[in-house]
């Protein structure tokens, strides 16, 4: 089944959330204009209304991430470069923004970021029609990259476990053209994809997940176990984007298996390594780990459809729980 295409607001002229998935950017969120059950109060709205823009970069060489985060009262970023081979980061760095400063995260996904800090700066900037780019200094790190193309945008609005509503947009592969700095070395970024990951909603102060993502030119996967329950699981195959069932993640005595209760995914993982980002604060925490490596298993187009081969498809599991 495809996915209708995206509607440029996520909320409609009766206030109410157009939940669902789509194919497509939606240009305004505005959750200030939500109707009962989804409603909430200014102040409330202020400290739990949460946005990050995340971009991965994978290479048979490298993984490279950087994100920018606002919780409302605060704001923090990341950034590293992960060298496969060796399952350790090369160069990475982690901040907390001072209150009303650090971060700023666009109201859309084709919207600014930055982050600002003493010895770090992120830029995530539109460039044309599809296309990003993205700059990032740290001390012993540095991103140059432009990426974009013509690979399919999910869009999945929906409840959020403990807090109002909450909608996600991500990319399948995109190209990219570039170079990564780490550790004394540079890193040819050209042979490799780029994935983006836009998140803007109002959450719970508890919030938790497990979110798989794993692309390639022909086949990707994005997958969720947590407070947005299976609102963003999806498939990109030969160029078409198809919705996925409820995600489980399981270990079994060879390792992680993540399969859809459609049946539609079955993959194993195979960690190159792990990595780790653990912040506490007065008010808030968060507890980060991703793993980084490869799967390998089978998906299928529709319940009656031949399984497709998986072969060591690049990507990563994160399990993530912030108090915030």
């Amino acid at each position: 089944m495809m996915l209708p295409a995206a509607p440029l607001h996520a909320v409609g002229a009766d206030g109410q959330p157009r939940l669902g998935r789509y194919a497509g950017l939606a240009e305004s969120f505005g959750w200030d204009a939500l109707a009962e059950p989804f409603r909430r109060s200014a102040p409330w709205r202020r400290l739990h209304h949460k946005r990050w823009h995340f971009v991965g970069i994978v290479t048979d060489e490298v993984y490279c991430a950087t994100a920018v985060v606002h919780v409302g009262w605060g704001s923090s970023a990341f950034g590293y470069v992960f060298e496969r081979a060796t399952g350790r980061d090369l160069a990475c760095f982690s901040s907390v923004g001072l209150p009303g400063m650090g971060a700023r995260v666009g109201a859309n996904a084709r919207a600014p970021g930055s982050y600002r800090s003493f010895s770090e700066h992120i830029d995530i900037l539109p460039a044309g029609s599809g296309d990003w780019m993205l700059g990032l200094s740290a001390r012993g790190l540095r991103i140059d990259a432009a990426y974009g193309g013509a690979a399919g945008h999910l869009l999945a609005i929906g409840p959020a476990a403990g807090g109002s509503v909450h909608a996600t947009q991500k990319s399948g592969a995109m190209t990219v053209a570039g170079v990564a700095v780490a550790g004394g070395r540079r890193f040819v970024l050209d042979d490799g994809v780029a994935i983006m990951d836009y998140s803007n909603g109002l959450l719970g102060r508890s919030t938790g997940w497990r979110w798989l993502s794993a692309h390639g030119p022909d086949v990707g996967i994005n997958l969720q176990q947590g407070y947005f329950g299976g609102a963003e699981n999806a498939l990109w195959l030969d160029g078409q984007l198809l919705p996925l069932g409820e995600a489980r993640f399981d270990m079994t005595p060879q390792g992680l298996c993540v399969r859809t209760a459609d049946g539609l995914v079955e993959l194993h993982f195979t960690p190159d390594g792990e990595r780790r980002d653990d912040k506490q604060l007065l008010v808030a925490s968060s507890r980060l780990r991703q793993q980084i490596g490869v799967f390998d298993g089978w998906v299928r187009a529709a319940p009656d459809a031949a399984p497709r081969a998986v072969r060591r498809l690049a990507g990563m599991v994160e399990q993530h729980h912030a108090r915030w």
